[in-house]
């Protein structure tokens, strides 16, 4: 898994047949001690209802068409959750909704 920032969403009306209905996502790879943005961001799939602006668990490869919503369908990235806190080493890096 790997953590990343909600950046932006697509709108895709012609897509494959079993993306129908998915909400697609733009996320950007977050350090998880800095939080910073490093790499490209990317689309996956949400399947917990998580919005623009949240930090995310992300799964990808064959894990991300592991859940209920994704099993069987052509991705390769899926939102499985929403960070409410980030701890390492006893030091609190990040809160839902803190600074």
């Amino acid at each position: 898994m790997i953590i990343c920032k909600v950046v932006g969403s697509i709108v895709s009306t012609t897509k494959a047949e079993k993306l129908r209905g998915k909400k697609l996502l733009i996320v950007q790879p977050l350090d998880m001690e800095s939080l910073e943005e490093y790499g490209n961001s990317f689309v996956a799939v949400d399947t917990v209802g998580s919005g623009v602006g949240e930090v995310v668990l992300l799964v990808s490869g064959s894990s991300a068409r592991q859940t209920d919503i994704t099993n069987g369908i052509p991705v390769d990235a899926a939102i499985v959750g929403i960070v409410d806190q980030i701890e390492i080493q006893g030091t609190l890096t990040f809160t839902k909704g803190g600074n």
